[in-house]
């Protein structure tokens, strides 16, 4: 909507506390997408990652309505906690070691490898083929290291921004990550898959 062109997510937040519940449909517009792809990238189940999204805007409702949100200049890294949060209590629920299995209709070719990497086209094949091995690595790792690397080179979050979203130390955030680039070279040394983009 128009009339909400110039305002942050914010000021949207605050106005929909405010009583102006359009506020809201503009918020919902604009995080959505991200929200989602974030959710579906953790879970690998789309039936359960509409169940979080869905969880994730009800407890978002519950507290904008509640005066639980102060505006801190972050609002989508306070949609994401609240989105972590939802995710890791279902893992409990499950009581799994937070480990997903792959799917058939595993599909990452949403995440645009060119949006990532300005590549000359002789290499773009080859680029493509890594970025399509490593999401293939990726789907063998457990939920949270999957999940900081997600964040880390896809969001390009910093390890400050991983921790407060995930609801973690920086050091654990850097010791997934450390164990998911462990766990990425074993898969990729065993599978005779090259890591090393050409450019």
């Amino acid at each position: 909507m128009k009339i909400y062109d110039g305002l942050t997510d914010e000021m949207l937040a605050l106005r929909y506390v405010g009583g102006d519940n359009r506020a809201f449909d503009e918020l919902l517009a604009r995080n959505q997408q991200k929200l989602y792809s974030y959710i579906m990238f953790v879970v690998r189940d789309p039936e359960l990652a509409n169940d979080v999204f869905q969880d994730t805007f009800v407890k978002v409702i519950t507290r904008l309505q509640e005066g639980k949100y102060t505006d801190s200049g972050k609002f989508s890294f306070w949609l994401t906690r609240i989105a972590h949060n939802i995710i890791m209590d279902c893992y409990r629920q499950q009581k799994n070691e937070h480990i997903v299995e792959p799917t058939a209709d595993n599909d990452l070719s949403k995440l645009s490898s060119e949006e990532l990497m300005d590549i000359n086209r002789e290499n773009e094949y080859v680029n493509t083929q890594i970025l399509s091995d490593v999401r293939h690595i990726m789907d063998a790792l457990p939920a949270p290291q999957r999940e900081v690397v997600y964040m880390r080179y896809y969001q390009d979050l910093s390890f400050k921004e991983i921790a407060a979203m995930t609801g973690v130390s920086i050091n654990t955030s850097l010791g997934r990550m450390r164990y998911a680039l462990i766990n990425m070279r074993r898969l990729a040394k065993q599978h005779n898959i090259q890591l090393s983009m050409e450019f």
